[in-house]
């Protein structure tokens, strides 16, 4: 089993930036894709960046978030980041980094484990 907590969240104008983190129990972490998902007021979570189980591995992003975030991870720390760069008033939301068995993937359903979220809020 793996617990996941977020950190890291805040609020910030419109062009700044926040690096989220995650912290990872267990040690079976590097065997576990992650994925950062979102949720704002009213719509359904969704995918925004996930990467395969190696600290260098392949990343994926939501085209909303692509050259604005970097996800990244350090198995040896057991932690998974999320770089946000130019932030927009819409990337206001609940952020949660989840965890899922073999290749990461954009499937929300596929993620196992689920951190508790952190609130991340872009004034303009």
């Amino acid at each position: 089993q793996v617990q996941l907590a977020e950190s890291g969240g805040g609020l910030v104008q419109a062009g700044g930036s926040l690096r989220l983190s995650c912290a990872a129990s267990g040690r079976t972490f590097s065997s576990y894709a992650m994925g950062w998902f979102r949720q704002a007021p009213g719509k359904e979570r969704e995918f925004v960046a996930a990467i395969s189980t190696r600290s260098s591995g392949i990343t994926y992003y939501a085209d909303s978030v692509k050259d604005r975030f970097t996800i990244s991870r350090d198995n040896a720390k057991n932690r998974v980041y999320l770089q946000m760069n130019s932030l927009k008033p819409d990337d206001t939301a609940v952020y949660y980094c989840a965890a899922k068995p073999g290749i990461a993937g954009y499937p929300r359903n596929d993620y196992v484990y689920w951190g508790q979220g952190t609130q991340v809020t872009v004034s303009s």
